[in-house]
């Protein structure tokens, strides 16, 4: 059952890790395009919201694994 537990964290963290990776390349993207300050402010904060649930994902990931590690 730990065992379960330790992979079910370890893909909530990878899956995080991969919304992370995503609101990265989206705002690196958004600077690349050279949009005014207004347009570049207006997609940065389009793409937070993603940004902290992917982190939120991660960090829940991650106790889930050291949750099943301490207890199996």
């Amino acid at each position: 059952m730990f065992e379960a537990m330790i992979w079910a964290g370890t893909g909530l963290s990878i899956a995080g890790l991969a919304g992370l990776v995503w609101s990265i390349v989206k705002v690196a993207k958004a600077r690349r395009a050279n949009l005014p300050d207004e347009e570049l402010r207006a997609a940065v904060q389009a793409v937070l919201p993603w940004n902290l649930g992917a982190l939120f994902l991660s960090v829940i990931g991650l106790m889930l694994v050291m949750l099943g590690i301490s207890l199996g």
